[in-house]
C-alpha cells in the first residue's frame, strides 16, 4: 500500500479501537515482536490475507508508540516469513506520524493449492492457524484434511460403503436408474448392468459406495446413523429460548432415508412449521408461506449433496434451525476449492461430490447445473424478503433465509374460524394439530394462543396450563 493510505489505516485503527478479521496490531517500540508465526500462517490461510501493523500499542488510547528501527524491523518480519512452509512473502509499507515510524506488512493469502501455510518449526499440525475476528486459532485435524483432500482430489463420496451391501438395494431404484443411463448417455447403451454400476460409481469393487448406498439403500442410515438431518423448531432467536411451556425445542425431528426421501421430508417439515398469511389481489385469495417451497428445497438439497462426507464427518448430520425471524441450514465441509463466497452461484466451481451429484441429476433430483445458489436468490427476491445469506466457517457452509418477522404473518382466519367449530368439543393438542394439519408448536404458537388471548377459546384446566389432561375448547 501507499505511505498515504498506512497513515489513514492508522487513523481508522485508533477511531476503532479494535483489531479485526484482517488486521493484526503490534508495538514493536522495544524491538520485532518474536512470535509472529500464527499470525503469518493465519492470514496466509484466508482469502484476501492480512496486514499487520506494527508501531500501535493497544493499551490505552491506541497510542501511536513508532517503531524501534523500521530497516531492521523489516528484516526480522522478512526472517520469520521464510520459516513458513510455503514461505510467506510480505509486503511492507512505511510511514511516519506525529514524528514517529509505523511499519505495515501486508501477508497474502496462499492459494488453495499451496494451504495450509504453517510454521516449519512445529509442523503443519501444530504450526498451522486461522483467524477467526481478532483471533489467531490452531486449525483443527479437519480443516487441514480438507486442504490436503482438494488438492489430493480425494472423492469420498465414490469410497467403498463398508457396513452397507448390495443386497441392501431397492430393486425398482436400480432399473430406474440404469434406464436413466442408457438413454442419457449413449455410449452404455450396450453395457450389462452391473457394468454400468462400476462405470458410474454407484459400486466399486463389487461393494457399495457411500453415494450409491445414500441414493439406492433400503435404509442408509444402518451404515451411516449420522448422515441424516437433524430439524428442529427453537420458539425463540437463538438456541436456549424457551416457549410458553418451557421447552427449548418444540420440534425435534430426526430425517433420515436415501438424499430424495431427505430432500422431500425436509421440505415437509418445514412447510408444516412455517406459518402462511392469506393475500387478496383482483378478487383472488391466495395464501403465502413465510419461506418461498423452492428456496427451501434447494437448499436442503445443496447441504446434503455438497457437504463433506469424509470420515471426519461423518458423525455429523446437515442441521436445519427454524427460529422465530429465520430459517438456517448448515452442513460440514466448508466451501470446496477456489470457491469464495463473492463467486457462489456466478461461476462453475469445483463439485465436491461428482459421483454423487451425478447420480442425483439421473435421479430428477438435482440439475447438476449450478442453479441452485440462483434460484435461492431469486426466489427470495420474489417473496420481497431479505438476501439468503451464505457463510462459510470453519468448515461449515450455513445458508440463512430471513422472514421478515416485522411483517408479522397474520393466521389466516377462515382457520381460526373453523377450529373455533372443532372446538366446540373439548380438543387436545394432538388433535388440533392433526385437525390443522401441522405440527404441535405451530398449532399452539400460531393459531391456538393467539385465539386464547382474543378470548376465543378457553383451557378447561386453567390453573394447570401443563397438565397432560389439557384440553381447549370454544371460550
Amino acid at each position: 500500500m501507499q505511505a498515504e493510505i498506512l497513515i489513514q489505516l492508522v487513523h481508522e485503527i485508533r477511531a476503532q479501537k479494535c483489531e479485526t478479521q484482517a488486521l493484526e496490531i503490534k508495538a514493536a517500540n522495544q524491538g520485532c515482536p518474536t512470535k509472529l508465526f500464527d499470525t503469518l500462517s493465519a492470514f496466509s490461510n484466508q482469502d484476501g490475507g492480512g496486514t499487520i501493523v506494527f508501531g500501535i500499542s493497544e493499551k490505552g488510547a491506541y497510542e501511536i508508540a513508532g517503531v524501534y528501527d523500521a530497516q531492521d524491523l523489516q528484516h526480522r518480519v522478512a526472517e520469520q516469513c521464510k520459516q513458513m512452509e510455503p514461505v510467506v512473502r510480505p509486503l511492507f509499507t512505511v510511514a511516519i506520524i506525529d514524528g514517529k515510524t509505523v511499519v505495515s506488512a501486508e501477508i497474502p493469502g496462499a492459494d488453495i493449492a499451496d494451504r495450509p501455510v504453517y510454521y516449519k518449526g512445529v509442523g503443519r499440525v501444530r504450526g498451522a492457524f486461522v483467524r477467526v475476528d481478532e483471533a489467531d486459532e490452531p486449525m483443527t485435524e479437519y480443516e487441514i484434511y480438507s486442504y490436503d483432500a482438494y488438492r489430493r482430489r480425494v472423492r469420498d463420496d465414490l469410497r467403498i460403503a463398508e457396513f452397507a451391501e448390495l443386497s441392501q438395494f431397492r430393486p425398482e431404484a436400480i432399473e430406474q436408474y440404469i434406464a436413466a443411463v442408457k438413454k442419457e448417455k449413449a455410449n452404455t447403451a450396450k453395457l450389462s448392468d452391473a457394468q454400468i454400476l462400476s462405470l458410474m460409481g454407484v459400486v466399486k469393487d463389487r461393494k457399495p459406495t457411500l453415494a450409491g448406498a445414500l441414493c439406492f439403500s433400503e435404509y442408509p442410515q444402518a451404515a451411516f446413523p449420522q448422515l441424516c438431518i437433524t430439524a428442529v423448531i427453537v420458539p425463540g432467536l437463538k438456541v436456549g429460548d424457551k416457549d410458553v411451556d418451557g421447552e427449548r425445542f418444540v420440534a425435534n425431528k430426526r430425517i433420515e432415508g436415501t438424499i430424495k426421501e431427505m430432500v422431500e421430508d425436509g421440505v415437509v417439515f418445514v412447510a408444516r412449521n412455517m406459518r402462511e398469511k392469506t393475500i387478496v389481489s383482483g378478487g383472488q385469495r391466495n395464501d403465502k408461506t413465510e419461506y418461498p417451497i423452492d428456496a427451501v428445497r434447494e437448499a436442503i438439497l445443496n447441504a446434503l449433496m455438497h457437504r463433506d462426507y469424509s470420515i471426519h464427518t461423518e458423525g455429523t448430520p446437515v442441521r436445519l434451525l427454524m427460529f422465530n425471524d429465520r430459517l438456517e441450514i448448515w452442513n460440514d465441509g466448508g466451501l470446496y476449492g477456489k470457491l469464495t463466497i463473492d463467486s457462489l452461484g456466478k461461476v462453475h466451481a469445483d463439485t465436491r461430490n461428482q459421483v454423487l451429484a451425478n447420480i442425483l441429476e439421473m435421479q430428477k433430483v438435482a440439475e447438476n447445473r449450478y442453479s441452485g445458489i440462483p434460484t435461492i436468490r431469486e426466489e427470495m427476491a420474489a417473496w420481497g424478503l431479505p438476501e439468503p445469506i451464505f457463510e462459510s466457517k470453519r468448515g461449515n457452509f450455513v445458508v440463512t433465509l430471513k422472514n421478515n418477522l416485522h411483517l408479522h404473518w397474520p393466521e389466516n382466519g377462515a382457520i381460526g374460524g373453523d377450529l373455533l367449530d372443532y372446538c366446540d368439543t373439548p380438543r387436545t393438542r394432538e388433535e388440533i394439530a392433526a385437525f390443522l394439519g401441522k405440527s404441535q408448536y405451530y398449532a399452539m404458537q400460531s393459531v391456538v394462543y393467539p385465539l386464547i388471548e382474543a378470548g376465543k377459546l378457553k383451557l378447561t384446566l386453567p390453573e394447570k396450563p401443563k397438565s397432560k389432561n389439557q384440553r381447549y375448547c370454544r371460550a
